[in-house]
């Protein structure tokens, strides 16, 4: 995925932007399909942002891009800075949102894909995966898509 979006700027958390090449490099990344008026990314961003801090707690070099399909930048900024992980986002208005959605056929939210670094899907519904791990821990699953991402 760091070659896909050379180029493309990324939100921090703490608001600083860095480019995306850079800072997905050697990561094994997520792109996160999501927005503030869905009911359902509402219920499903706690369980990312549960998962998401134990696998960085294990030691996991994981990155989540939060994609949004807010319709206003306030809407998004808000419901990233409140809801979400420590992760990066794609900022308003970038039209590598909608290349994104087309390329990776997104037709329903909230949607979790885990991308190679060449830009190949490696689990489509990995907002599945993450929602019934059963007793698999953050860790494991990580684990799993590594063992086929690199």
């Amino acid at each position: 995925m760091s070659e896909k979006l050379a180029g493309v700027q990324l939100v921090l958390s703490d608001g600083s932007k860095v480019d995306a090449g850079e800072h997905l490099k050697d990561k094994l990344v997520a792109l996160y399909f999501s927005a503030s008026w869905c009911p359902p990314c509402q219920r499903f961003t706690p369980l990312l942002k549960r998962f998401y801090e134990e696998a960085r707690a294990a030691g996991k070099d994981i990155e989540v891009i939060f994609v949004s399909r807010d319709r206003e930048e306030e809407a998004l900024v808000e419901y990233y800075k409140e809801h979400m992980g420590k992760w990066a986002y794609i900022e308003f208005g970038n039209e590598k949102i909608q290349e994104l959605l087309k390329e990776y056929e997104v037709k329903t939210i909230p949607s979790l894909k885990v991308i190679k670094p060449d830009g190949t899907v490696l689990v489509q519904d990995a907002r599945t995966e993450v929602q019934e791990r059963g007793d698999k821990s953050a860790e494991e699953l990580c684990e799993e898509w590594e063992a086929f991402a690199f």
